[in-house]
């Protein structure tokens, strides 16, 4: 080949250094789509292989936890769910709570879970979080089909719920979701690679974090010198604002969805920062 003809050849595939912190590269990533079908299916797979019940334990694990919130905070602790129906409250709850957590977890351990892949061939490293938000999304779409279920059926039994038109901004509450929990794991993933005890704290931490959010009981009953608490936390809006849709309860206005996409935003994007800096020389920490 002559030389001429070198310097007109066009590469299908050019790597080369970030030269921005804030670059997504979406449109590398979206040459990855199989690769991100690829390790959706991995996590499927893997997650039910060499059990009894598979995929009903997307089912049984919510259904379960709904019980004994039911039990202990319903019944027990007498915590108020603003006249909606115990059931169907706690369960939205528990399964927008089991979305936000596990995608928060495990993009937390992108960099130090995946460092053998990442060590021996090249892809965007962003395509493992949005694979983790994907994956999840599987369980999520599950569990709410569940919630369903139970919604339709007070709805025509007991007739105590009243869902409303903001159950068309559902998808947006999912985004929102999976955005804060993939900038926030993406933080703590970029910070594990040098601080590994930062991973135990992190899940004591979200732990500790659903009793500051409104998973078990609604914003109204928090005593009004705590509101702030509430206040500040990014995901109060989405999880009244998804009860309010749905059961007709809680103490909901657009200004707290406002709130939460603003701050969420300015999570991804220090999320985004900090994963593209530190994704250059991981290998030398981890």
């Amino acid at each position: 080949m002559s030389l001429d003809s070198n310097k007109n050849q066009e590469w299908s595939q050019v790597i080369e250094s970030k030269s921005s912190l804030f670059s997504l590269n979406l449109k590398e990533v979206w040459r990855y789509k199989d690769l991100v079908y690829m390790l959706v299916k991995r996590d499927f797979v893997t997650s039910f292989k060499q059990t009894i019940l598979g995929p009903l334990w997307f089912f049984i694990n919510p259904i379960f936890t709904t019980i004994m919130y039911v039990i202990v905070f319903g019944n027990i602790a007498n915590l108020s769910t603003d006249g909606a129906p115990q059931i169907p409250f706690y369960l939205s709850g528990v399964i927008l709570w089991n979305y936000f957590s596990s995608c928060l977890n495990n993009t937390s351990n992108v960099f130090r879970g995946n460092a053998s892949i990442f060590g021996k061939v090249y892809f965007p490293r962003l395509v493992m979080p949005l694979a983790i938000v994907t994956s999840n999304l599987m369980q999520f779409a599950v569990q709410f089909c569940l919630f369903l279920g139970f919604l339709i059926y007070y709805l025509i039994v007991d007739q105590n719920v009243h869902p409303n038109l903001w159950v068309l901004a559902t998808p947006f509450l999912i985004v929102l979701m999976a955005a804060f929990a993939m900038g926030a794991g993406m933080i703590f993933s970029s910070m594990t690679t040098k601080y590994k005890d930062l991973s135990m704290l992190l899940s004591f931490g979200v732990s500790l974090y659903m009793y500051v959010t409104p998973v078990v009981y609604p914003v109204s009953s928090i005593p009004e010198k705590y509101r702030w608490i509430a206040d500040i936390n990014p995901l109060t809006g989405i999880f009244e604002c998804f009860k309010y849709a749905y059961l007709g309860v809680g103490d909901f206005n657009a200004g707290m969805l406002t709130y939460s996409t603003a701050v969420i935003f300015v999570i991804l994007m220090i999320g985004t920062i900090i994963f593209n800096k530190v994704e250059k020389s991981f290998m030398d920490t981890v």
